[in-house]
């Protein structure tokens, strides 16, 4: 039997004073300061060392691009508290315009013997800006030079520049794997009903269906029929790239039969892969690599599989861009837009209208072009954009529109104030529609005997009442004021595209098109780069395009975010795995953002011009060894171990 008394009686661990605890929290932040100083101290030094020019820098031989990460059109800015909190994304994000500049200074530079894609890492990009490096990969091949492709599996996007290659190699583990536009999304509306939540959804538009997710369980009819034909248009522009690019590859096949294929292989799906004639050679890096030595040499002091080369970094500082002549602002729209501030990859409305308010007071500027990479956002932020353009059109400065991947409902709105307007085949754009969406809580509160009552001195008093429930004239006011902003839209769009607002509501109604499809519709005016709309630009100010400069309009990234963006932990390299793997964490990725759209839209502007069906762009997946407590972490484990 246990003796109770002895129990009582045994000693008992005292508590730890208040002051203890309060002087380890300041111990705590003390170490979480030192450690915070001391990575700003080593950023700024490694930035310093690394900032000098380097003439080796071009060493000629082979262009290697190892596209470890993504291609996006601006890339997402550092954030401070995500590096410090141990969250590092894997790979980098490459320009485009960076790929292409050095692809093509290369189709032309005498020491730059071949081109070397390394897609073992590559996350992917859309189809527009896989396109725009596949020209510039064709002026390589049209400068006779070949250009080699390794990877130790290709999906849809790597193999879209892989194709490009004069000899496509394999990893002996490898295979490659085409899964085609499409796949599933999440959608609320069961989550939303059993809290209760009342989502008040007023739009404009038979195919807007941005605000579906949270009142349906699944797409509408409207929505299936546009995400049908737009991803049909998408997947066969694909394949015929594909065949274009390699004819005797049993591409169809392959592709229709995945299994079957590989079961007439014996179940090797590399081996499949190579009867396909999807690639042309099986071979490890050090094969790959002692195969491009033959051709550029390589130093023998150097591990196997090293060939004489100069990466992307090195060869764009080597040959920097050139300043003489007349200026041809461009300023980019990428990302989200948002009302107020944002960094670079999320269109702040006040900061890209400062940008060019303060570009074009400087007076340097012949032309601009506006490069669109979004798929809307607030409504309010769209019009200060296209405001400022317009501002400075009253100027006499020409203004050109040149549609990167998507540019589409808030996106489209600011590409009106471009005097022309440019896509790729490949570009989506439209979704010329409204909503509004507006949650409240009453039938969730009221579970829990919450109610809520006061008094009212007009139909308005209190609304949007959150907590009692939208009332019948707040709704109809919100309606009106969306209905208010289609008519808008529609105007804006019937002004600068020379057509009747009938035709234009035809094919607005919150419809996605696909550039080649928008082209007929008179959405857009030409196919081309952001290169021929610069082009276009200095034509329309008069000016000779080679007397003419890119200038690059920009916000300054922080010093904080300069200095961790420089740093290793924060340029973790991507994964080198196979392609399924990446398949999967591509598909959590896409998952992770439709979250992420949903908590924006909720948290943003009320009434937006966004579009739902515009590609999700690939996510990058956070570093297997990204802490998830970080620096901070660090403090609040030593304060409470």
């Amino acid at each position: 039997m246990t003796d109770l008394r002895s129990s009582a009686l045994a000693p008992q661990q005292p508590a730890r004073p208040l002051w203890r605890r309060a002087w380890r929290l300041l111990v705590a932040v003390k170490d979480g300061l030192v450690l915070l100083f001391l990575l700003l101290f080593f950023g700024a030094l490694y930035a310093l060392l690394t900032a000098g020019p380097n003439p080796a820098q071009n060493r000629g031989g082979a262009l290697l691009l190892d596209l470890s990460g993504q291609i996006v059109e601006q890339p997402e800015s550092a954030d401070p508290r995500a590096v410090l909190a141990g969250q590092v994304p894997v790979g980098t994000q490459f320009r485009t315009r960076d790929l292409v500049r050095a692809l093509t200074l290369a189709a032309q530079d005498d020491s730059i013997k071949t081109v070397v894609l390394d897609l073992s890492g590559f996350w992917g990009a859309s189809q527009a800006t896989l396109d725009e490096v596949g020209y510039a990969l064709a002026k390589v091949k049209a400068a006779k030079k070949p250009i080699f492709a390794h990877a130790t599996g290709y999906s849809d996007d790597s193999y879209h520049l892989a194709a490009h290659a004069n000899e496509i190699w394999l990893d002996p583990m490898g295979a490659a794997m085409f899964r085609g536009p499409g796949g599933s999304r999440p959608y609320f509306k069961g989550l939303i009903d059993r809290f209760g939540v009342t989502v008040n959804t007023y739009r404009v538009g038979k195919y807007k269906s941005f605000v579906e997710p949270y009142t349906r369980a699944d797409q509408s009819p409207e929505a299936r029929e546009e995400n049908s034909a737009l991803a049909n248009t998408l997947w066969q522009n694909w394949q015929d790239n594909i065949v274009r690019l390699r004819p005797k590859a049993k591409l169809a096949a392959f592709v229709n039969d995945p299994a079957g294929q590989v079961a007439a292989s014996n179940g090797n799906l590399t081996a499949a892969t190579l009867a396909a004639g999807l690639v042309d050679q099986l071979g490890d890096r050090e094969a790959f690599g002692a195969r491009v030595a033959k051709l550029v040499g390589s130093d023998s002091s150097k591990p196997a599989g090293d060939f004489s080369h100069t990466r992307l970094e090195d060869y764009l500082i080597a040959n920097p861009r050139s300043t003489s002549g007349a200026a041809i602002g461009v300023v980019t729209v990428a990302g989200s837009i948002v009302d107020g501030e944002a960094p670079q990859g999320t269109a702040g409305g006040k900061t890209i209208t400062k940008l060019i308010d303060d570009a074009v007071a400087k007076g340097n500027l012949k032309a601009l072009v506006v490069r669109v990479d979004s798929g809307g956002g607030s409504a309010f932020a769209s019009e200060q954009i296209r405001a400022a353009l317009g501002r400075a059109k009253a100027k006499g400065i020409p203004v050109v529109t040149s549609m990167a991947s998507v540019a589409a409902s808030g996106g489209y709105w600011i590409a009106m104030a471009g005097d022309k307007v440019y896509a790729q085949p490949n570009t989506i754009t439209g979704s010329i529609g409204v909503f509004a969406i507006l949650p409240s809580f009453e039938t969730t509160a009221a579970r829990y005997g919450v109610t809520a009552d006061g008094i009212k001195t007009t139909p308005l008093s209190g609304q949007p009442d959150i907590l009692g429930g939208i009332n019948e004239p707040t709704g109809r006011l919100l309606q009106a004021s969306v209905e208010d902003l289609y008519r808008r839209f529609l105007t804006l769009v019937s002004e600068k595209r020379k057509m009747p607002v009938a035709r234009v509501n035809e094919v607005a109604q919150g419809r996605v098109w696909d550039g080649g499809t928008a082209r007929q519709l008179g959405l857009v005016d030409a196919f081309g780069t952001v290169d021929d709309a610069i082009a276009e630009a200095a034509r329309l100010a008069k000016l000779d395009p080679a007397k003419t400069y890119r200038l690059d309009i920009e916000p300054e990234a922080s010093f904080l975010s300069s200095i961790l963006g420089g740093l290793p932990m924060a340029r973790a390299e991507a994964e080198q795995t196979d392609v399924f793997t990446r398949a999967v964490r591509q598909q959590q990725g896409q998952a992770v953002a439709s979250f992420r759209d949903a908590k924006a839209l909720l948290s943003g502007a009320t009434i937006q011009l966004r579009c739902m069906e515009c590609p999700i762009p690939p996510s990058r997946p956070l570093s297997p060894q990204s802490g998830q407590s970080g620096w901070f972490g660090l403090v609040f484990d030593k304060v409470f171990q």
